[in-house]
Order: C-alpha cells, then structure tokens, then sequence
C-alpha cells in the first residue's frame, strides 16, 4: 500500500504533545490535532485518535507537580483528568462539525473473543455515523496486572481492530535515530525500517517526565502493527500538519516501519496479541521445528512441560527448550490434562482423555507463530 492509499489512519498522541509548559492541558495543540483530523475527513481520510493525556490533565487540575507513582494515584488523577481530556477534544471538532466519542479500553475488553468482536463493531459503527472515536486506557478502573501499561501498546492493537492502513505515533522526537541525538551529535535519523527486531537494540530511556512511554513501546508498537500488515509512522508533533498531504502520496519526514510481508488476519491477531495467556507448554526440537518450519499442529508428544493455569479453550504460550516463545495458540486441553499426556502418542492421550476426540492439543489454525518461519 502506498501512502496516497491511505483511507483509516489512527493517531496516537503523547502526553508530551498535550501537556502545556505552565501545567494541564495545551488548548493549542488539541486544536491543531482537531484541525488536521478535518482537513483528512474532507480528503476522505477516516481518523481514530488514540490518546493519553488523561494524567497529565488531572494534574493541572489539582495543582500537582509529578506524577503519582502508585496505582490508586495515578487512577484517581486519571479520573479527574479525562473528563477535562475529551471535553477539550469534543468541543474542538464541534467547532469543525465533526462529533466525537468517548471510548474507554481495558485489558480486558480485547482479551476474550466475544469483549474484542464488540468493541470491534462498535468502533466500525462510529466510523460508519461520521464519528471520531476518542480512545483511551480505562486508568481509572484497570487493575494493575490487566493495564496495556502504555498508549502506544493500545494503538497498534487498536489499529489491528478497525483494520486500519496506518498508524501514526506523535512524539517529542523526529523518529528513530542510530543513537541518542541528545548525545551523540553524529546520529542520522533512520528513515525507513524493513524490520523491528533489525533496530530494537537502538531503543533506550523512557521519554518524558509525564508519559510512560519511550523508544522501546513504540519499537513494541512497532512490531505489533507492522506484523498486523499496518506500516507505522513515527512522528515528531510539530510534523503534525505534514500528515494533511498523506492523500497525495506525500509523507512527513519521520520513521516510517514498513508492514511485513507475512501478516497476521483476523483471528490471528487477537491470539498473537489481544487475548491474555494463562500459561506456557514446552516443546521439544522437534516440535519447535515442525511448528515453524513445517507448519504443523502440536501434539501431546512434543510436550516437555507445562506451567501455569489454563482451562480449554485458553490461550497459551509455546515455549522451546530455551524458554524463547516461538507461538502462542488456543489450547484444547485444560493444563492438569497436558500434564497427564504430555510426551505421549495420541492413542495413549485418548485412553488417559476419553472425552477428547482430537490429536491436536494447539491446532495449527488456532495458533500464531512468535517467530518469522
């Protein structure tokens, strides 16, 4: 796809895009974001704003100076914070015709099937009325362990949901550089990147004082949305008005990550990323070879161990014998029922397992693989 192909982009903005010098929101910048998301609706361009911010609001608000540090702080500022967050943003694309809607995500909603394939079709239905879906992490009601820990996280499977042809991050950076720029005068920006995992090693620090993120989430973002056959843009905010040319095929100058040519679909990417997993299996040489190499299903005799809790029907998973995770599948045995097979030939799993029918403890067509074939 190129870029004048573009028709769905979503747009993830940074709290160090919206937070204003002298404490809270800057009124200026939700303005000039409000503004190019019109100029792209009048070219046809459909926009989905994934943004933080929430925290850095509600400290303004309350006349805080740092970020709390602990969970309840940080959702009870949070609270405060996102109900000034989106009445800025809704009053904003008013002011062009344009309707915004608040939508709150948690881990939870895109880790079971059935929560993904609603707030699927919900964000679908709002692009079909004309709406501008506002996103953000539920912080208020999330419970630590169940937190994306981070928007850029949130975007890239929030551009895997909607299908989208490109995700834009805005940060305080010009793009990926071959060092850190702050340090290293000699340090190019990198325009261009066929493969996340070739860079990786080039990310380092966390960013701002106020937001969570730093290089590593957007390399993590990075991979997820590219692996979903999305490319991501890497953008620095003051860029941001470049992005009204994307229709003509002229992209801003930041880092653009190039979609990969063996992309995951449909369920797939929910397995690989969306859906929460209980535990991992361990599999042998062989079986790890013949579920990248070969493209086969894993049996209960290539099952070294098994850790965890896991019922039927759970996401699991599959580990080599040097703990690297090489898939990840919907398992159809409960883990005390791999536990009694593993290692075994299928006739003795259906004697030890009468109720199961099947060969296939993770069945290929229920599986992603972590690693490139």
């Amino acid at each position: 796809m190129t870029l004048n192909e573009v028709r769905r982009v979503v747009l993830k903005i940074g709290s160090s895009s919206l937070n204003h010098q002298q404490g809270g929101l800057d009124d200026q910048a939700i303005a000039e974001i409000v503004s190019v998301i019109a100029a792209l609706k009048q070219k046809n361009v459909e926009c989905i704003i994934v943004t933080s911010g929430a925290v850095a609001a509600g400290m303004g608000q309350l006349g805080l100076h740092s970020r709390p540090r602990d969970l309840a702080g940080k959702q009870a500022v949070s609270a405060v914070g996102q109900g000034v967050l989106i009445e800025r943003y809704a009053h904003n694309l008013q002011r062009h015709g344009i309707i915004g809607a608040q939508v709150l995500l948690s881990r939870i909603d895109l880790a079971q099937a059935s929560h993904y394939r609603n707030a699927q079709n919900t964000l679908e239905k709002l692009l079909r009325l004309q709406v501008v879906p506002i996103i953000n992490e539920n912080d208020t009601v999330a419970v630590e362990e169940l937190c994306f820990g981070d928007n850029d996280t949130l975007s890239a499977l929030v551009a895997g949901l909607i299908g989208a042809d490109l995700l834009v991050i805005l940060t305080d950076v010009d793009g990926l550089y071959t060092g850190n720029p702050k340090k290293d005068l000699s340090a190019q920006l990198i325009k261009e990147v066929t493969e996340v995992s070739a860079v990786e090693s080039m990310a380092s620090g966390v960013g701002s004082l106020l937001g969570t993120g730093g290089m590593v989430t957007k390399l993590r973002a990075a991979k997820i949305a590219t692996r979903f056959g999305i490319g991501m843009l890497l953008l620095n905010f003051t860029r941001l008005r470049e992005l009204i040319n994307l229709p003509e095929g002229q992209g801003p100058e930041g880092t653009y990550f190039q979609p990969s040519k063996h992309r995951l679909a449909g369920r797939k990417r929910w397995i690989a990323y969306a859906g929460l997993s209980e535990g991992s299996i361990q599999v042998d040489d062989g079986a790890a070879k013949a579920l990248i190499e070969e493209g086969k299903s894993l049996l209960a005799k290539g099952i070294v161990s098994a850790e965890g809790t896991w019922e039927r029907k759970e996401i699991v998973r599959i580990l080599n014998l040097l703990g690297e995770e090489i898939a990840r599948g919907v398992v159809e045995l409960s883990q005390d029922e791999v536990q009694k097979v593993k290692g075994l030939h299928s006739v003795k799993l259906h004697q030890i397992i009468p109720d199961f029918d099947g060969e296939e403890v993770v069945h290929r067509d229920n599986m992603t693989l972590m690693v490139d074939a």
